[in-house]
């Protein structure tokens, strides 16, 4: 009999305070682990060059970027200078791979039950490490494609910010908002299945409401609140700070983030756990 066994009653009511959450987490780490390694590897299961594609995606997608808005397009970011003509497409990479993490686990998390009815129905599961599970292999393949713009940026500058080991700080506040709202919809999608193709067109939505493929100051003064409203534009922003421009992290602005992103965390678990009994009737 497993651990995992011995400490879950199916009948008693499910745990919501952050205590049980963080408890549920290190008690299943091992599974979280390699169920994560299994989501992963089984994405390129099949193909002929496999986990490489991890790897080749990333550095064909900045190769495009690099191409299009470096040579046709001719673009900059605006900072003056002497901007390298690689640099608009590396900047655009910083954003593309926050919004990256931040949709591929959103956009999963509508269909993470409904695609694991087998763990809902025939055995005692810890269903709420399912987004986590979806979160780890997000995070492989942003960290993939971090050292594929860590590699370009060194190529093109010849040096790389020491900042950059402050990457991981800056996106730990945006995995713990994700995973609350990721546990928020996956819950969702049970009972309303219309969630799923809803999550699809605000992720895009969002991508073009962040500071993307354009900075903040490309905006007029008016609308630049907006922009900011968006939990991506400062991530964005700050990750651009200490990977692209060598700047120390806004603190304040991080501790105040982090601490909305575990409020979203907590609700989110919250939800789920107080809608997952429902889950075997729907299913």
């Amino acid at each position: 009999m497993t651990s995992s066994s011995q400490t879950i009653n199916p009948h008693a009511a499910p745990p919501t305070s952050l205590q049980a959450l963080g408890k549920s987490l290190w008690r299943n780490r091992a599974l979280i682990m390699q169920m994560t390694r299994r989501e992963v590897v089984g994405r390129y299961k099949g193909s002929v060059m496999g986990m490489a594609w991890s790897f080749f995606n990333p550095v064909f997608m900045l190769t495009v970027y690099t191409f299009v808005f470096s040579f046709v397009f001719k673009a900059r970011w605006g900072t003056g200078g002497d901007e390298s003509r690689t640099q608009f497409a590396v900047v655009l990479f910083v954003g593309m791979i926050v919004h990256g993490l931040f949709a591929e686990v959103l956009n999963r998390s509508p269909g993470l039950i409904l695609s694991n009815v087998n763990y809902v129905k025939k055995v005692v599961f810890p269903l709420e490490i399912l987004p986590v599970i979806s979160m780890g292999a997000a995070l492989f393949h942003g960290l993939v494609s971090l050292g594929v713009l860590l590699v370009a940026f060194f190529l093109f500058n010849g040096f790389v910010h020491w900042t950059v080991l402050f990457a991981p700080l800056v996106m730990l506040p945006l995995v713990m908002l994700t995973l609350g709202l990721a546990w928020m919809f996956a819950s969702m999608g049970v009972f309303l299945r219309d969630v799923g193709q809803t999550i699809n067109i605000i992720t895009m939505v969002m991508m073009f409401l962040a500071p993307v493929f354009y900075p903040i100051t490309a905006l007029p003064e008016k609308y630049r609140p907006w922009l900011m409203a968006n939990p991506l534009t400062f991530i964005i922003e700050q990750m651009r700070a200490v990977l692209i421009w060598g700047q120390m992290p806004n603190w304040t602005g991080l501790a105040l983030y982090t601490l909305v992103a575990t409020v979203v965390a907590w609700a989110g678990y919250a939800w789920f756990q107080k809608t997952r009994k429902g889950f075997s009737d729907v299913l």
